[in-house]
């Protein structure tokens, strides 16, 4: 049997599955906690994802999105209802507006452009307006305007957070710079 390097895609399936259960946990833990309105999250399972931009290849940032979803869908217990399509649209936006700022803006510069609160805030509006989006194509009609600055302007503040707690973790994390 070969050992694996570092980097090699057993480390990174491993990495997968760690931040994937890290987004089932971070889950569970965000659907215990009671919601003022139904729809406000704070987004917690979007913190592994964010620790993913840098350490996962395109194919495996993806399919971690697709862990993502789909243990939300089974905490929260709307896998096969339309709260699962807001979930999926919202999710799979705000990743793909967030790697391809990572991309642009961060990946191999030896000074970021943007931060993982600037990516944070950006995955966030990115969700919001998937889930506006949809909320106004199957539920509300023209009458999702009324809804949309409390659901974007909430949706900046938790990205803010989620991005500003990002940030700290992987600047100090031993455990996270040590990861190839």
């Amino acid at each position: 049997m070969t050992p694996s390097l570092p980097g090699a895609p057993r480390d990174e399936g491993r990495l997968i599955a760690l931040l994937g259960a890290l987004c089932l946990l971070l889950s569970a833990w965000e659907n215990a906690i009671p919601k003022p309105v139904p729809f406000l999250r704070l987004g917690l399972a979007n913190v592994p994802v964010m620790l993913g931009l840098s350490k996962l290849r395109l194919r495996n940032f993806l399919l971690l999105i697709l862990l993502k979803v789909t243990a939300q869908g089974f905490v929260s217990g709307a896998l096969f209802s339309y709260i699962f399509a807001f979930s999926v649209a919202g999710t799979l936006c705000s990743a793909l507006v967030m790697r391809l700022l990572f991309a642009v803006f961060v990946h191999n510069r030896p000074s970021p452009l943007v931060s993982y609160t600037g990516l944070s805030a950006a995955g966030s509006l990115a969700n919001n307006g998937a889930q506006l989006i949809l909320a106004r194509h199957m539920l509300f009609g023209e009458g999702t305007r009324y809804i949309a600055p409390l659901l974007l302007f909430s949706g900046l503040i938790t990205g803010v957070i989620l991005g500003i707690f990002t940030q700290i973790f992987t600047e100090r994390s031993r455990w996270f710079t040590s990861l190839p």
